[in-house]
This record gives C-alpha cells, structure tokens and sequence, in this order.
C-alpha cells in the first residue's frame, strides 16, 4: 500500500488529463488519510502479535521504528502539509515549490517501505 499510494498514486495524479493542482490536492489529502487510517489499524495488529507471540529484538525493533515512523508523520508532518495545503489553496498557486516537510515525508515512507520488507522477511524467516 505505502509503495503503491506514496511513489505511484500520489505523484502520477498530477499527470493525468485535468487533474489541477487543487484537484490533486484534495484527492491526496483523502487518499493519505485512508492510507494512514490503515496504516494505524495494521500497526496496532502489528502491536498484539508482538504481545501474543514470541518477542525476538528485530521484531521490537522493527515494530518500534514503524511506530516511531508513523508517530513523526501523523504528528508533525502532516499537520505541516495540511496547513500549507490550506495556503496553497487558498492563494490558488499552480506551481507551488515543494516543502522540506514534504522531502522529510518521502524519506519516511522510504524508510518506511525498508522497515516493513524487512519485518516481512524476518517474519518468513522466522516460520520457516
């Protein structure tokens, strides 16, 4: 889902036939509030089969990180990107020059994708 939602969806909207900067805008700002909703949802499953099952360090580790991840995003980041969405929108900016927060945001969900594979490899590793 993150690699489909951050580094397919969200910047090829933009390209498609009439999609404007306030269209693409609002599209993203729902499509990430869903992703995040879920990503919250598989986390906190992430969380019980941590406390349920054997606890090996790479599987707190891992499981911390996302958490930490996900907290720096939900928490400081996209309230940054709401509120200069809001101004993006209201000023009616075609072209706007992408944020620091923005980059920051991108490297998270890179790390983000790094954790979440090797969590899945560990844990294949770890049933066979």
């Amino acid at each position: 889902m993150v690699l489909a939602i951050s580094f397919l969806e969200a910047p090829l909207k933009f390209r498609a036939p009439g999609v404007t900067v306030p269209l693409g805008l609002g599209i993203g700002r729902v499509v990430f509030a869903a992703l995040n909703r879920v990503e919250v949802v598989l986390l906190v499953v992430v969380g019980i089969a941590l406390a349920a099952g054997p606890r090996s360090p790479a599987f707190v580790g891992m499981g911390g990180a996302l958490a930490v991840l996900l907290a720096v995003q939900l928490g400081v980041l996209r309230p940054a990107l709401r509120r200069r969405t809001d101004r993006v929108l209201a000023a009616g900016d075609p072209d706007p020059p992408r944020s620091r927060h923005h980059l920051v945001y991108i490297a998270l969900e890179t790390v983000k994708v790094v954790v979440l594979a090797a969590l899945g490899i560990t844990a294949l590793i770890g049933i066979a």
